[in-house]
């Protein structure tokens, strides 16, 4: 037996009941008792974990995987989320005349100003999308505020280009912001004129923006030198709100009903023109066969009608008439991998996608969606169909939505935006969306489904890591 010797504290510690006529006296230390099941309630056990002790045991090794890092040691985790960030799309303005800097010189700015390390930096700020391989996104991966933005559905205020060059008219002004540096030029500037900007599109390959006017004019802009080239003086005699260029043809529809095309390269040369809508023109799109002689052209009007135009002859006439909606048409988009096949999408009052065979000129599907369609475009990697909506009957409002087509099933809804998803662009590989609102804000999403997304093209978008 161990004997203790005795202390003026082990004096006062008694054992058993006390005696009414003595008083009690506690010492200073505290022994717990022992619970057998505190191995087991903190894992301390050689049992498998149950699935939330593996979800907080990921944050942990994340947690570990940093303080190795900025601690000296090698790196050995995947990365993992990132939370989206909003930044003003103005917010890195550059001189229209200054050089662009390269993309390494931007990332090696951004991260010479972050306080940890650089391989901390590329963990905590790369997308969590390369761990779900095959699975859209349902979260933004970049939030640009957009001020003055217009809310108006018959407007067509922002487009790609295929140098991963992103234009978009904010109030009078229009902007081009290059994805890969995330500087921002300022192309022109529409108040002075006392016009407004309707449209704009992209030509030559990316180099040339088209900018159609409240007017009916249209200005032809040297993107590289932010310069103006050419104005063609009233071609509409309402506002140009819907643009579509195919190689160096423009076409465009105005509110005067009307659609023209020219070549840019004859600029003396007089436009053709063919009309037979009997509402505005708010949508114009190209099929996507590369070359222009054996390519169509659809419109969308205020007449709720979709006409498919073969202008290898100069025909004056539509080749095919669509009559099935009951309201406006806006939402264009032909289907990458069958050039016959063409999705329509109606406003409000009508809240329709219809799919029409140009071969046969006949409707082969329709899904309705119970809400305005503002735009759709298809995906270039599966059969998906993204179309971003308005105004509901239905109660969800201002959603993006991702089809799985010919299925009529909703993959998933994108929520986030406060207004009408009226703008709509798709980065030049396919992987990325940006849609405008009138809650002026710019969302980029990487909505649709991939094979495997390791194996595809890597997105420009990527390059999101800059903010910080």
């Amino acid at each position: 037996m161990v004997r203790f010797s005795k202390s003026p504290i082990a004096s006062r510690i008694r054992t058993g009941c006390s005696s009414p006529s003595r008083p009690s006296y506690y010492g200073d230390r505290y022994i717990a008792t022992p619970d057998p099941d505190r191995r087991t309630k903190y894992h301390l056990n050689n049992t498998e974990p149950t699935p939330s002790a593996a979800a907080l045991e990921g944050g942990n090794a994340l947690f570990r995987t940093i303080l190795r890092i900025e601690s000296g040691g090698p790196n050995s985790c995947e990365p993992t989320p990132g939370t989206p960030v909003k930044s003003s799309f103005l917010s890195t303005p550059v001189s229209a005349t200054s050089p662009l800097p390269s993309y390494n010189a931007m990332v090696t700015l951004a991260q010479s100003s972050s306080p940890v390390s650089r391989d901390t930096y590329e963990l905590l700020m790369h997308s969590y999308r390369d761990q779900r391989p095959g699975k859209g996104d349902v979260t933004p991966t970049r939030i640009l505020d957009a001020p003055d933005l217009a809310d108006d559905f018959y407007l067509n205020l922002m487009d790609w280009s295929t140098l991963n060059v992103l234009a978009v008219d904010l109030g009078t002004s229009v902007y081009l912001w290059n994805v890969q540096t995330a500087a921002v030029n300022h192309l022109c500037n529409m108040a002075d004129s006392g016009d407004s900007i309707t449209a704009v599109s992209w030509v030559r390959g990316g180099y040339n923006l088209v900018v159609g006017t409240a007017s009916g004019r249209l200005h032809i802009y040297d993107t590289l030198s932010c310069r103006l080239l050419r104005t063609y003086g009233k071609v509409h005699g309402r506002r140009a709100g819907s643009l579509a260029c195919k190689h160096d043809v423009i076409s465009s529809g105005g509110g005067d009903c009307l659609i023209y095309h020219r070549d840019i390269r004859e600029a003396g040369r007089r436009p053709f023109g063919s009309g037979s809508h009997q509402g505005e023109v708010c949508g114009l799109k190209w099929s996507p066969t590369k070359d222009i002689s054996t390519a169509y052209l659809a419109s969308g009007g205020n007449d709720n009608k979709v006409l498919v135009w073969d202008l290898r002859a100069n025909k004056t006439s539509p080749l095919w008439r669509f009559r099935s909606h009951t309201a406006a048409v806006k939402a264009l988009a032909w289907d990458p991998r069958e050039s016959s096949v063409l999705a329509s999408g109606g406003g409000t009052r009508d809240g329709y996608i219809r799919v029409w065979n140009t071969k046969r000129g006949s409707m082969v599907d329709e899904i309705d969606t119970g809400s305005q369609v503002c735009n759709m475009v298809w995906s270039m990697h599966s059969t998906e169909l993204l179309s971003t909506h308005g105004f509901s009957s239905s109660g969800e409002q201002n959603l993006v939505r991702i089809w799985d087509y010919p299925k009529h099933a909703t993959v998933r809804s994108l929520n986030g935006h406060k207004n009408r998803v009226v703008h709509l662009a798709m980065s030049p590989d396919g992987s990325t969306v940006v849609t405008g609102s009138g809650d002026e804000t710019l969302r980029f999403w990487r909505p649709f489904n991939v094979a495997d997304r390791r194996t595809t093209m890597r997105s420009e978008l990527d390059h999101g890591r800059l903010i910080r």
